[in-house]
């Protein structure tokens, strides 16, 4: 797809209601891949990378609502009608709740996993030594740290393979975009604006998720007026990779509620 902003990956399978996915800044579209066809069952499925992932275009300096327009370009040029369900994780999750408070009346349902409102003053510091540190030295500089924070140390000794798949993925990353993905992240607060929101919302959380711990779920429920939450035990960031049958019957039951 081309919109003004660039070129942005599209995945689009299944036939149904739409639902876009967008994925985690740990991770990229593929991290769906296990969850993807069953969801394709009763869903077109649309997979958005983000900018600087799998081909699409950077954003130069982009705060979360840049991303969310982007989203929002996608929704139209892909002519995806209210009918819309969106589920972001991680990034993507922030990006989705974003959407929600600024083109919550494009689309139904909103479900956000592992994301939140904020972060607190020393996560979102470390959301700046990170843009710091691959400024300077790349994604090479970061990539050991980043794939640390996908998954709890007990899950990452019992697949060590995952480890070097998940590095292979990070690297491909243009860094200048995780870069401004990490100052875009570490300057979100939109707390205030939680309460505009009026899309049927589902939050999930992952129990050992030290990323976006499941506190801040509880926050960003909290905060929207009808929201469920649901964490997701023995499960760190990403859901889709470590949880997806879990997962899936949460998304599902949400989705046929």
């Amino acid at each position: 797809m081309e919109p003004s902003t660039g070129h942005v990956t599209v995945d689009v399978t299944g036939a149904g209601p739409p639902l876009i996915l967008l994925h985690s800044l740990l991770t990229d579209a593929a991290a769906f891949d296990l969850i993807v066809p069953s969801l394709a069952r009763t869903h077109q499925v649309c997979r958005v990378s983000l900018p600087g992932f799998d081909g699409s275009t950077p954003l130069r300096d982009p705060d979360i609502f840049d991303l969310t327009d982007l989203v929002a370009g996608v929704m139209a040029e892909e002519g995806l009608g209210t009918d819309t369900s969106v589920l972001g994780n991680g990034l993507g999750g922030f990006v989705a709740v974003a959407l929600a408070i600024r083109h919550g009346d494009r689309f139904d349902r909103l479900i956000a996993t592992n994301c939140g409102a904020s972060f607190s003053p020393e996560r979102a510091e470390a959301f700046g030594t990170m843009s710091g540190l691959v400024e300077e030295g790349g994604m090479a500089a970061v990539v050991d740290v980043a794939v640390r924070r996908v998954f709890p140390e007990d899950y990452r000794a019992q697949h060590p393979e995952i480890i070097d798949e998940r590095r292979k993925v990070l690297l491909r990353v243009d860094p200048g975009a995780f870069s401004a993905a990490c100052r875009a992240l570490g300057a979100m607060d939109v707390r205030p604006q939680l309460g505009s929101i009026e899309n049927p919302t589902l939050v999930v959380a992952g129990a050992d998720d030290a990323t976006t711990p499941p506190e801040m779920a509880e926050e960003l429920a909290n905060g929207i007026g009808g929201a469920k939450r649901v964490v997701l035990s023995d499960c760190g960031h990403c859901p889709q990779l470590q949880q997806p049958e879990a997962l899936l019957t949460t998304v599902t039951s949400f989705l046929d509620s």
